[in-house]
């Protein structure tokens, strides 16, 4: 599979305190990569970087973020926020608190999909129930015309799957998509992400704390701790016979995803 988003050397830091250090991987098309460490690893920070999301006191201060021959570092805020979405698609820790209470999901979803394109109500709408029908929602309609506190916890995660692959990016980058769920919810997230690599060939680059999330997920693995790269490479070497005694500690700390089809 070829190459699609590459990082060489980066280091990330904070009002000048460095983050992140030194971390390089690729990640080629349709593949899941998950990234997992404790809390305060830098892990979000390095999917964050990509779509320029560091906030002001946040900056890549050396090294390169390649996605499709572009330095993505290098891209002024105009550019990445046309970027954003039709390249690259983010799901957030909690969805729901990216959606405005006061409007419908249908409205917001619309004007996702204008920013980036001239498009009808209709045809916006008509995508949306499109997608949301492929995701495997029984009713787009009602889903579009609800508010969002109308949702539950794990409906607005599902729906934020959703938002992100409106406009069917190349790459979705998932910030700790499943850890305020509980385990039930989890599993539907989780089975909800496979299914879009599935559907649309999108390659996944998926933040995490929770090992059984990347057991049912990840086709390789980076394990991070204080910013830096422990270890890196297939998820069922790294799990099995990890190299390392902080990932060996890693994988006995951490709950795990536990449930049907292969998750343990």
């Amino acid at each position: 599979m070829a190459e699609i988003l590459r990082y060489d050397h980066v280091d990330i830091s904070y009002n000048g305190f460095k983050a992140v250090r030194d971390v390089s991987f690729t990640v080629s098309e349709g593949e899941i990569l998950g990234i997992v460490g404790e809390s305060g690893s830098g892990k979000s920070s390095l999917i964050r970087a990509a779509m320029g999301l560091l906030g002001p006191s946040g900056l890549v201060t050396r090294g390169d973020i390649w996605y499709k021959g572009k330095n993505l570092p290098d891209l002024s805020a105009a550019e990445l926020r046309r970027f954003n979405g039709p390249e690259l698609g983010m799901i957030f820790q909690a969805a729901g608190s990216s959606f405005c209470p006061i409007r419908t999901v249908g409205a917001q979803l619309y004007e996702s999909m204008a920013e980036h394109e001239k498009i009808s109500k209709k045809d916006a709408r008509d995508r949306a129930v499109e997608l949301l029908q492929k995701l495997g929602f029984e009713s787009g309609h009602r889903i579009l015309d609800s508010y969002p506190f109308e949702l539950s916890g794990g409906m607005q995660q599902r729906v934020g799957i959703a938002a992100a692959m409106l406009m069917n990016p190349c790459v979705l980058l998932a910030d700790e998509p499943t850890s305020a769920l509980d385990v039930s919810v989890q599993k539907q997230v989780v089975e909800e992400m496979l299914l879009v690599r599935k559907t649309f060939g999108t390659t996944i680059v998926l933040v995490t704390h929770n090992i059984g999330v990347i057991r049912a997920m990840a086709d390789h693995v980076l394990v991070m701790k204080n910013g830096e790269m422990v270890e890196y490479g297939k998820t069922r070497q790294v799990l099995h016979t990890p190299q390392e005694e902080y990932t060996r500690i890693l994988m006995s700390a951490v709950p795990r995803l536990r449930g049907r089809n292969g998750y343990d």
